[in-house]
């Protein structure tokens, strides 16, 4: 945590300077009160006669004092802002810049949810733990030390007392942290899976609707939150038994200071000024016992949140980018070298003994049953997957090789699933292509077939969409999708059952205008319709991973059963309607 915070480690010493002079003017206070009561008020060192000017001299230094320490204060709250706010923002910042880093599979173990709560609750609490670090371990260090010290010279007896009761107060402490720390990593694991339930149902809720599970969710809901209620409550309840056992020995101790100084000041020993200093002083000590249990009950909530930072931190992406080619030698050109992927070493194969080059400018269509490995075939050209054996080449080159900017810039992807964002229909088109004029997005627009509705839309291209594109109907999220990808102008198209939504005039249309328009661009289309592939250059059928057939609509007709039997369900079905 230290490179965290030594950038802002000047704010993080003011704050500790300005502490110690609130803890400094608070040790004083009861040295003053003293002066008031023995000698301004009782007269102990002048006979019984009492002096006003002493009364004014202190008062007046006792208000100064308390206005220095209120400036202090602020100022010492001012700086610990300073230092924990920036430091978890720099924190927030490294943590998601390594989610965005990290694998598919790897995001995926940790969990949605789980990386939600990391880049908010967690860091926030890492920053408490920081900001009570530097403001109560310093106050209570100083308070605790400045209190006895002043309590010894005062009288040794009133400091023995305190002495005394000093360690069951620790061991206490010690006993009931022992059972609370394990509680906060298990309240922040079921705060996961309570982000993961509302993910899943925001992302969900149409579904939801649709199949009237509106009660069902409520209460998946409702158990997981009074399961982490229950928790907290468990933490809270151990909390707080801690209140009226450090009030108990509190109070105890003060008795046992006034029975010693009753006895002491009939005898002559103590003063009633040095009876009530010391009691402010043993007051201020055992409040300071009391802060460090605070403290480390937000040290050890703190660090379980730390821990589980650092865990994201310290997980090395499992694709290290490339170094960089430059130049690539056959731009456009794909070609899967004896290719296997398996989502563990361990796991059973999805993809074997891939062999498959695409030329340049050709359209390359991939077919199959459900979960023979389509999808998982094209995530290998932009490592959202990395091959388990084999090589995956783009424009002539290991895919290993690119920086992700790089081979991401010569890929360009259609997703399954449309990903639109709450900004304006011309922000989600240009998305990463800042160079893009108003001119290049309405091409864009029009190859994807997207212009008619656009300019249907209140604002036209300038119209902000909702959430996850959830104002437009499935075909037109689609569209946009396309014409995003179109805009890049990269050596390969990458459709990933990308038309599913579209009606087959208007794909047939998309893929005449990408033909006019990107003439030389590679095409990779993962599809379920025939309509969609039989017009490809070729046609790849998946079976259980492996390529089972190759070659144009009519050869595989004529020579692939599974390419025949998906032909002759889909024509059937259409003869049928």
């Amino acid at each position: 945590m230290w490179k965290y915070i030594r950038k802002y480690l000047p704010f993080a010493i003011a704050a500790i300077a300005f502490m110690a002079l609130e803890v400094y003017v608070d040790l004083i206070q009861p040295q003053l009160m003293r002066s008031i009561v023995d000698d301004g008020v009782l007269g102990v060192n002048n006979g019984g006669t009492g002096d006003l000017q002493i009364i004014l001299h202190n008062g007046i230094k006792m208000i100064l004092f308390v206005l220095l320490g209120c400036i202090c204060g602020s100022m010492n709250s001012v700086c610990v802002n300073l230092t924990t706010q920036n430091m978890g923002n720099r924190i927030r910042k490294d943590v998601f810049s390594r989610v965005m880093s990290l694998s598919s599979l790897q995001a995926d173990k940790f969990s949605t949810g789980s990386l939600i709560t990391r880049v908010t609750n967690d860091v926030t609490q890492t920053e408490g733990m920081v900001a009570q670090i530097i403001r109560g371990l310093v106050r209570m260090g100083l308070t605790t030390v400045g209190s006895l010290i002043f309590l010894l010279q005062i009288n040794r007896s009133y400091s023995m007392v305190v002495l005394a009761a000093l360690p069951f107060m620790i061991l206490f402490m010690i006993f009931i942290l022992r059972r609370a720390t394990p509680l906060f990593l298990k309240v922040q694991q079921q705060l996961d899976n309570l982000n993961n339930i509302m993910q899943e149902d925001i992302t969900g809720f149409r579904l939801i609707k649709a199949c009237v599970k509106e009660t069902y969710e409520k209460k998946r809901f409702g158990k997981a939150s009074q399961e982490m209620i229950g928790t907290q409550l468990r933490v809270l309840i151990l909390m707080a038994y801690m209140h009226p056992v450090v009030s108990i020995l509190m109070n105890a101790t003060v008795a046992a200071i006034l029975y010693i100084g009753n006895k002491e000041v009939s005898a002559g020993a103590s003063s009633p000024g040095g009876i009530m200093a010391a009691i402010t002083y043993t007051t201020q000590l055992l409040t300071g016992v009391l802060m460090l249990l605070m403290l480390f009950q937000s040290m050890a909530r703190g660090m379980t949140s730390w821990r589980r930072i650092k865990e994201v931190l310290d997980t090395e992406p499992a694709m290290p980018d490339g170094d960089g080619v430059g130049e690539a030698p056959a731009p456009g050109e794909v070609e899967f070298r004896n290719v296997a992927f398996a989502f563990s070493i361990f796991g059973k194969p999805v993809l074997r003994d891939i062999d498959l080059k695409i030329e340049k400018g050709q359209t390359l269509a991939i077919m199959g049953m459900t979960g023979c490995g389509k999808t998982t075939l094209v995530n290998l050209l932009v490592r959202f997957y990395e091959a388990s054996a084999g090589h995956v080449l783009v424009s002539g080159r290991d895919v290993r090789d690119y920086t992700f900017e790089e081979l991401r810039n010569r890929v360009s992807f259609v997703l399954q699933k449309s990903e639109l964002f709450g900004k304006s229909v011309a922000d989600n088109i240009r998305m990463d292509c800042d160079w893009a004029t108003q001119e290049d997005i309405e091409q864009a627009a029009r190859i994807a077939q997207a212009d008619s509705f656009i300019e249907e839309l209140p604002e036209k291209y300038d119209t902000v969409l909702a959430q996850r594109g959830m104002s437009l109907s499935g075909g037109q999220r689609q569209r946009l999708a396309i014409a995003r990808a179109v805009l890049k102008k990269s050596d390969v198209l990458v459709f990933d059952d990308a038309t599913s939504a579209l009606d087959l005039k208007t794909e047939a249309d998309l893929f005449e205008a990408l033909e006019r328009e990107r003439p030389g661009v590679t095409k990779v289309i993962v599809a379920q319709r025939i309509a969609t592939v039989k017009r490809a250059d070729r046609i790849v059928v998946l079976a259980d991973g492996k390529i089972s057939g190759i070659g144009r609509h009519e050869e595989l007709l004529a020579t692939n059963a599974i390419y025949k039997d998906i032909y002759e369900s889909q024509m059937g079905k259409e003869k049928d309607s």
